[in-house]
């Protein structure tokens, strides 16, 4: 697999074999030997800052052989450039295999990814997002299958929610809503939902394939493509929220300086 520092230690879980090949081999020297290391980017969950951080541990030369040749345990610390918090990681390299696996890290994989979903709180119920947080942590510990179970019922509890909108304003039979497979309801309701959605009415097969047929491991892979297109769906009602929120501010603002002014 392509392999970037800002994978490596922020998004792969752990316990998560990676092999290293032509396209990886200068990530992995980036990984071990801070003599050729480089900036990169990630997000500083505790700081609640984007950043940029650097590998501060060298593995090269480990005593008197080369990690690198002679593998086994080590320990990498990378840098936040901008508050000089130090993040902990604990590596497995084979040399024989060329897999290199990252077996504990502080802060783990989950709080990275965490901490970026907080903002949905104005969208989500506290049941619904401890299922976010659930489905994130499930995926950064290698659990696959559980972690899209989560996603699946953030993505029915979207539907529902337009459901309820729709069956409020009476413009939907409930009978016929109740009895459809999803990708009808979805047709249904498509203008009470955001349009990511509607165009990509696909993921909620792909969830539910996941949690049914697909390995754990093929459930890993494609874990953040689904995060990531539930992640976008909720900004774009964040983005409305957000709307009209100002809307309202704007109006009783405005209705407030036409009262002075009548004054």
């Amino acid at each position: 697999m392509e392999l970037t520092l800002t994978d490596f230690f922020f998004n792969i879980p752990i316990y998560s074999p990676i092999i290293i090949n032509e396209d990886s081999k200068l990530t992995f020297k980036q990984i071990i030997d801070k003599t050729v290391s480089v900036d990169f980017h990630g997000y500083n969950p505790f700081a609640k800052i984007e950043s940029t951080f650097r590998v501060v541990t060298d593995l090269v030369p480990n005593s008197s052989s080369s990690f690198d040749l002679s593998g086994g345990f080590g320990t990498v610390q990378i840098m936040c450039k901008r508050t000089d918090m130090i993040f902990w990681y604990y590596i497995l390299w084979d040399p024989q295999t060329k897999e290199i696996t990252k077996v504990g890290q502080y802060p783990s994989v989950a709080d990275f990814h965490i901490s970026e979903v907080k903002q949905y709180n104005k969208l989500l119920s506290n049941e619904k997002m401890r299922e976010f947080t659930k489905a994130i942590g499930l995926a950064a510990n290698g659990v696959g299958i559980g972690s899209f179970v989560y996603l699946r019922r953030i993505f029915e509890n979207l539907i529902q929610e337009a459901y309820e909108i729709a069956l409020s304003e009476s413009k939907i039979d409930s009978s016929i809503f109740q009895s459809a497979r999803m990708d009808d309801k979805i047709k249904l309701l498509k203008e009470y939902l955001p349009n990511f959605l509607v165009e990509n009415k696909s993921m909620y097969s792909i969830l539910s394939l996941g949690i049914h047929e697909l390995d754990e491991k093929t459930c890993l892979a494609n874990f953040d493509t689904l995060r990531v297109g539930i992640e976008i769906i909720l900004d774009e009602k964040l983005d409305e929220y957000r709307k009209k929120e100002k809307i309202e501010n704007a109006k009783k603002k405005l209705a407030s300086l036409k009262n002075t002014v009548k004054k």
